[in-house]
């Protein structure tokens, strides 16, 4: 590891398989406190989670999330949503920065997990509405699928500096 301060960042990465073992709520609080940590335009904070760890809703979300199959396993999931009236031109940057605050906080806390989006596919939206009764203000942006590893993934970065501009392009 080139620097050991950004470790969270390099190792965090998607991971997909999960073991039994629940999430606690300890951890969940500082996941949770982590996200609201991030910066949105104003200060306007437009995001709502919803945690899930019923079983019955996460197998539903598994099965109606093309991508989702990983949570019939998972012990937890993070609903990230988004109010756009609170801040018209900039709820999906805010709430994006507070994914993944969220993100990280998993991995520095040792848990794995991965995004699953949901907004802007209306069919999507819809479903994640309908499940956890969400008002119509408020739209899902992502599903966090969240546990204790399974799968173990060495950290990385993805630099390349082709990439990178100086002073121009």
């Amino acid at each position: 590891m080139e620097d050991r301060r950004l470790e969270p960042i390099f190792k965090r990465r998607s991971i997909r398989k999960y073991s039994a073992e629940l999430v606690d709520e300890q951890d969940i609080e500082k996941i949770l406190k982590a996200a609201m940590s991030a910066p949105s335009a104003s200060n306007r904070k437009p995001w709502q989670f919803i945690v899930v760890t019923q079983r019955q809703k996460l197998d539903a979300l598994a099965k109606a999330h093309p991508y989702g199959k990983m949570l019939y396993e998972a012990p937890l999931c993070i609903v990230v949503c988004g109010e756009p009236e609170t801040s018209p031109p900039s709820w999906v940057q805010d709430c994006s920065l507070a994914s993944e605050n969220l993100l990280l906080a998993v991995a520095a806390l040792d848990l794995g997990a991965v995004w699953l989006g949901v907004h802007p596919r209306q069919e999507r939206i819809d479903f994640v509405r309908k499940t956890f009764d969400i008002p119509d203000n408020i739209v899902p942006l992502n599903l966090i699928s969240i546990g204790h590893p399974a799968e173990t993934k060495e950290p990385r970065t993805q630099y390349d500096e082709v990439r990178v501009h100086h002073d121009h392009w």
